[in-house]
């Protein structure tokens, strides 16, 4: 059977996707960003945001509850830890299956009501399991401590621990996540990334996509042909309910606990920003936009006084100071200012996000060679 060119560019799109993600260790290096855990954080949240663009992205329904997912399939993971055993594998199964149990609930719910209503209900859904997971479910969740492992966990399908010694740690069939410096744990979250941009754009591509789309585009004309729109927009809202369990599961492999803060609005709505700020809709957007972000924080947010003092200690120390104290407005504790300002920009001039802007590189630079 011969290939598609869509088909053709297709693979060529995932193949590039692929190298870029597994070289993050080698062209991150002069960001100052090659170093596992944050590049562990770089393809998680990743793979929340393109889970979370199939339903916002590619149906139209703003969700500001998604959070709730992460926390639930970060606490299916640990209770697989404590309980069966401390390979990733079930757990990370265990993990997405529970999280897409619950979005069908809550789906089953909020898909009653569209717009602004719909996105109401989801933030007040995922804030009663915030609530939940620290007062009534305690006995679950262990409440504002986290879950957490113990020495005392039964983890049946493991070995036993020997006298003297500590809590094992999480490995793929045997092969220990912190392996390799940690680069072992990035490699298996950047396989899930790439695995989970391959199914996002099947579905793109699908028939299912279109219907999708046909949603967005105007859901009420659909209905008025006879077409019953909410089993897929129930669908939808439950793939990307797992692939936020999966995100969750992710972070309780790389690092074994489960707390109720992986639950709350501002982690719903910083998922928005990254789809937002990377391009609602595409594929490659949303992982650039949690890219951007996440950069933001872990990099900008370090950056304090003394650090500046260096950055400016050739300029006489008066105006030192001045460079000093408007520039320590955004970064350390304000890089959320820079943040603010970067999204304003996008959506004022690029309201397509990232991507936008890369497209209309492309087309000049095309422009540019038909004209030669």
């Amino acid at each position: 059977m011969k290939a598609t060119p869509t088909n053709t560019s297709d693979m060529r799109m995932v193949l590039i996707f692929s190298v870029v993600v597994l070289l993050m260790p080698i062209w991150l290096q002069p960001f100052g960003a090659a170093y596992p855990d944050l590049m562990q954080k770089f393809a998680i949240f990743g793979l929340f945001a393109i889970g979370f663009n199939i339903l916002f992205g590619q149906t139209g329904y703003l969700s500001f509850g998604h959070a709730a997912f992460i926390g639930v399939g970060s606490y299916a993971t640990v209770w697989v830890f404590k309980g069966l055993t401390m390979n990733i594998f079930p757990a990370i199964l265990f993990g997405t299956l529970v999280s897409g149990a619950f979005a069908l609930a809550i789906g089953y719910v909020c898909l009653r009501r569209t717009g602004i209503y719909f996105s109401i209900l989801t933030l007040a859904l995922a804030q009663m399991s915030y609530n939940l997971a620290y007062s009534v479910l305690t006995p679950i969740t262990n409440g504002e401590t986290g879950l957490q492992l113990s020495l005392d966990d039964a983890r049946v399908l493991d070995d036993p621990i020997k006298e003297g010694g500590g809590i094992p740690p999480t490995n793929l069939f045997g092969l220990e996540l912190q392996a390799f410096d940690g680069l072992a744990g990035f490699y298996i979250c950047a396989a899930f990334l790439i695995l989970g941009f391959y199914i996002a754009m099947r579905i793109t591509r699908s028939p299912f996509g279109s219907m999708l789309r046909g949603i967005k585009t105007n859901n009420n004309r659909m209905m008025y042909t006879g077409l019953n729109t909410r089993p897929y927009a129930l669908a939808a809202f439950v793939i990307s309910g797992m692939y936020a369990g999966l995100a969750g599961s992710l972070m309780a492999a790389v690092d074994p606990l489960a707390g109720a803060e992986r639950m709350q609005w501002t982690a719903s709505g910083e998922v928005v920003l990254m789809t937002i700020l990377g391009g609602v809709g595409t594929l490659v957007g949303p992982v650039l936009g949690a890219t951007v972000i996440k950069y933001f924080e872990n990099i900008f947010s370090a950056i304090d006084k003394s650090v500046l003092a260096d950055l400016y200690s050739f300029l006489p120390d008066g105006l030192a100071d001045v460079f000093v104290t408007v520039t320590g407005l955004f970064v350390g504790k304000g890089w959320h200012l820079t943040l603010g300002l970067m999204f304003m920009l996008v959506v004022i001039f690029l309201p397509g996000g990232i991507m936008e802007g890369v497209e209309r590189i492309r087309r000049r630079f095309s422009k540019q060679e038909e004209s030669n």
